[in-house]
């Protein structure tokens, strides 16, 4: 390219600076300005590396010029960038100390290792030009699906021409069992676009979510024109998925539209996907319901949520256990990734199993707490009673209405179930003190002997640093991970305390601590005081 511009005349340079730029897809002027600085250089070798030069190509008439600049100075100290203010003003009268004088120089001529200086420059400085145009084009483009021609295959990962770009397949971002040869044409998923030291990366992949949601977006118009919204999905690569669809329409069926007429639409995606089996499933507002939805095919005979933990317990028939749960845990995997919660799977033989533990449990601790017989606490425990808590404070004509029993056991026995948690209490309130917990966290309301107990286990000892919590440290939390969730402990998980719960006491330990100032109540209007009245 540069070695035509050794000889090159005035029409020639632009012809080629205009073949370069349509060759790279990159502007003209950027082309002619990577010629003016090879310029410079080889006339900065030629006049001496110390002289401030500037070469300029008329981008109309393809004239070089040369030029030296010299800053007007009072006293001059290097002549190679310098001129005094008289002989500026012989060249020009106008001149003042600051300014620069351009002084014209004669062009040089290319010798060869001038030659293939400027080569260089030129060189490098069109591909950065064209990495520039790729990155600025390709990272708008994160979110699209891409086509191209496979280039080349380099240890699993797979190079792809995108015609004005190259895009990268890694090999955990292709389908297993998937093989490709060069020429064979591909489709994929911009998911990232990221600047390196060897130009702008272009990251494909055929396994990501997104790709099968983009897939269904260009195989069904309704996903298309924006009636059919795809909610979530979730992919065990190659093997099977889950999509989550609704309608914003209620005359169209969501399912149905992704499923085409006897199955062309889904049947598409499926073959672009090397066979992934895949689920349709159509989302609902009401979590027991879409969880249920996403379990097909099996069948749910129960659900039980827990809405604090994002968690649902699952029953189903002892003969669909193995459906719901699927090929190594496949099933029931996939349908927690696309719903987001975790699921627990059991038989209707194994809830009855633990409801039965439970009762056991209540019924055992009711003796030992209340020093009655097993009959009673089956009783009280059949009744619904889960704590002695509850068996203490509950309105005494509630206990007394329980079948075979009158006013005066009903009293004996709270009485018992006070006297119970007196002596838990107090219990509790020496192994704080044994674990060094200070008296002024009891002044936090809200806080329980046991509460107080757990953050002395997990070393909180004053009111400073209950404030300094959050709530992930009293509740824990669950980590999401690609083999499944982590879930990591806090101070309160044994105890059942609510976020809200955990949130509320810590802000009025920090109130308590004097790091804020607690909320002043709305006074009441004189209005609304008269209608209170």
């Amino acid at each position: 390219m540069a070695d035509y511009g050794v000889s090159a005349n005035r029409l020639e340079l632009l012809q080629i600076a205009d073949a370069v730029a349509r060759e790279k897809s990159i502007d003209k002027s950027v082309v002619l300005h990577a010629m003016e600085e090879a310029i410079t250089k080889a006339a900065k070798a030629r006049y001496g590396a110390e002289n401030e030069i500037v070469a300029e190509i008329d981008p109309r008439s393809g004239e070089t010029r040369l030029q030296r600049l010299l800053l007007v100075v009072e006293e001059v100290e290097n002549e190679a960038t310098q001129i005094s203010l008289a002989d500026a003003q012989r060249r020009n009268p106008a001149a003042n100390i600051g300014d620069q004088i351009a002084e014209s120089l004669p062009p040089i001529e290319f010798g060869r290792i001038a030659a293939q200086n400027a080569k260089q420059v030129i060189v490098q400085k069109v591909r950065d030009a064209e990495r520039d145009r790729m990155y600025a084009e390709y990272k708008d483009r994160i979110g699209e699906i891409v086509h191209g021609a496979v280039k080349r295959v380099e240890y699993g990962n797979v190079i792809v021409d995108l015609g004005r770009g190259e895009g990268i397949i890694r090999r955990d971002e292709s389908l297993p069992r998937e093989t490709f040869r060069p020429g064979d044409r591909v489709r994929a998923y911009v998911y990232d676009v990221r600047r390196e030291q060897r130009g702008p990366q272009i990251f494909l992949s055929r396994t990501h979510p997104e790709f099968m949601a983009r897939l269904f977006g260009q195989e069904v118009p309704e996903i298309y024109d924006g009636v059919v919204e795809v909610v979530s999905v979730a992919r065990d690569p190659g093997s099977r998925a889950k999509i989550a669809v609704r309608s914003k329409d209620g005359s169209i069926d969501p399912v149905g539209a992704c499923v085409g007429m006897r199955g062309s639409r889904v049947q598409a995606v499926v073959n672009e996907l090397q066979g992934e089996k895949i689920d349709i499933i159509q989302w609902t507002q009401d979590v027991a319901s879409f969880v249920v939805n996403a379990l097909a095919p099996a069948e749910v005979s129960k659900v039980v949520l827990d809405e604090e933990s994002e968690r649902i317990e699952v029953v189903v028939p002892d003969e669909q256990l193995s459906l719901a749960i699927g090929r190594r845990g496949q099933n029931v995997r996939l349908a927690s990734q696309l719903t987001g919660w975790d699921i627990d799977i059991m038989t209707e033989a194994e809830e009855s199993e633990r409801r039965q533990k439970e009762f056991a449990a209540r019924t055992e601790l009711f003796v030992s707490a209340l020093d009655v017989d097993e009959t009673l606490a089956q009783l009280l425990a059949s009744e619904g009673f889960a704590t002695v808590e509850e068996v203490a404070y509950v309105d005494a004509r509630e206990v007394a209405s329980i079948e075979g029993l009158d006013d005066s056991t009903a009293e004996e026995l709270q009485n018992r179930a006070r006297e119970f948690l007196d002596r838990q209490a107090a219990e509790l309130d020496a192994r704080r003190v044994e674990l060094g917990v200070l008296d002024e966290l009891k002044e936090i309301d809200g806080l329980t002997p046991a509460m107080l107990v757990a953050l002395g286990e997990a070393g909180l000892k004053s009111v400073e640093d209950l404030a300094g919590c959050d709530t992930d440290e009293l509740i824990g939390w669950t980590e999401r991970k690609a083999g499944g969730a982590v879930k990591h402990k806090g101070a309160f998980t044994d105890l059942e305390v609510s976020a809200e719960e955990a949130n509320d006491l810590i802000m009025k330990a920090r109130i308590h601590a004097g790091w804020i100032e607690a909320p002043v109540e709305p006074e009441a209007t004189e209005e609304e005081g008269e209608v209170e009245a």
